[in-house]
């Protein structure tokens, strides 16, 4: 029996043990439906061979193949995976298209006595959804922008309003980057495609009646594109701009970039990418502040010399107002009273 995927919100409430998505451990981690685990029936390697046998010599051979190697893998989950779920377990499987590869793995479980379900199009029907959620349907919310030059702490703050039960969108953990050249973290980014899931769940469980706080970015996180249906959304929204001095910034990004600053290293390598937009000079001064563990100093001329003015220059072109909301700090007791005041300003603007 073959299960169809009508919309997005669905699949939280699908009632399943388990997710399986048995394609290849190379397309589960360029994406996948949220929740899936990864039993590849055909691993990288194999799943290459079948299909060069296939195309080049025999679909016939190519099958018989790929069955032996389906049977073998599917015996090597049912011995570890699966080895202790109960008879009442319910799986719902997907391959690519709901074809072959989930469908005798299916069948496998169905003949053990577990009651299994196949996703109708497999993954291909997942992101056809995805795709629509993103780029054809228009964003369901009224958006505020939470503005705000570098070092604003404004990750921080969304977060904040979020424990007050603001609604928010998360944009840079869902790309896993801080947003800017330095913002690179850790384990990478995800792809596009495993970016556009993570978003456009998100956006299926916003609520449409209330207005949801999203941090203004570029059209781009890092490498990770925002698809234009929110950035049109974005581009028309209302601002929240955090105002903070200089100082209280550079402050607070030693902090926050505390992995940056351990890594001296990859920090001067970040400063040279600079070298296109400023001297020789400036460059060779900012690796200077590095050399000495200046962390504050360089922070504060990074933000003096390159961010703030690409900001100021961008919100001169707004065709619409900016509210700013001021503070003298950004240590942990500011911005909880920072949090406090966004949160009765939103309040005033919906």
């Amino acid at each position: 029996m073959a299960l169809t995927l009508t919309s997005l919100s669905q699949i939280a409430n699908l009632g399943f043990d388990d997710i399986i998505d048995v394609r290849s451990p190379a397309e589960f981690a360029e994406d996948h439906i949220p929740g899936a685990i990864n039993l590849a029936v055909l691993d990288n390697d194999e799943r290459a061979e079948v299909g060069t046998i296939y195309k080049q010599d025999s679909p016939f051979r190519a099958r018989k193949i790929g069955a032996a190697l389906v049977a073998a893998n599917a015996a090597r989950h049912l011995q570890g995976a699966l080895a202790e779920k109960p008879g009442g377990w319910q799986p719902l499987v997907y391959c690519w298209r709901g074809g072959q590869r989930s469908g005798s793995f299916a069948s496998i479980l169905a003949q053990i006595g577990w009651r299994v379900e196949l996703i109708q199009g497999g993954y291909k029907s997942y992101r056809t959804l995805v795709a629509s959620a993103l780029y054809d349907l228009a964003f369901p919310c009224p958006v505020v922008l939470l503005d705000g030059n570098t070092g604003s702490a404004k990750t921080d703050l969304l977060h904040r309003l979020a424990k007050r039960g603001v609604q928010v969108l998360d944009l840079e953990g869902l790309a896993h980057h801080r947003g800017s050249l330095f913002g690179a973290m850790p384990g990478g980014q995800p792809s596009q495609k495993a970016f556009e899931s993570a978003l456009a769940t998100a956006i299926s469980q916003l609520d449409p009646a209330r207005v949801v706080v999203v941090e203004a970015e570029s059209s781009k996180v890092g490498n990770c594109r925002l698809p234009p249906q929110l950035w049109k959304a974005m581009a028309v929204a209302k601002r929240l701009e955090v105002v903070a001095p200089v100082a209280a910034r550079a402050r607070y990004l030693v902090t926050a970039y505390a992995d940056l600053v351990a890594d001296t290293a990859r920090l001067s390598s970040v400063i040279d990418r600079l070298r296109t937009s400023h001297s020789t000079d400036q460059i060779g001064m900012w690796q200077d502040l590095v050399t000495s563990g200046a962390f504050e100093p360089l922070a504060a001329d990074l933000m003096a010399q390159h961010y703030d003015p690409r900001y100021d220059k961008h919100r001169a072109r707004l065709e619409h107002g900016v509210e700013a909301v001021a503070t003298d700090g950004l240590d942990d007791e500011a911005l909880e009273r920072l949090a406090d005041k966004l949160e009765l300003r939103l309040g005033a603007m919906t």
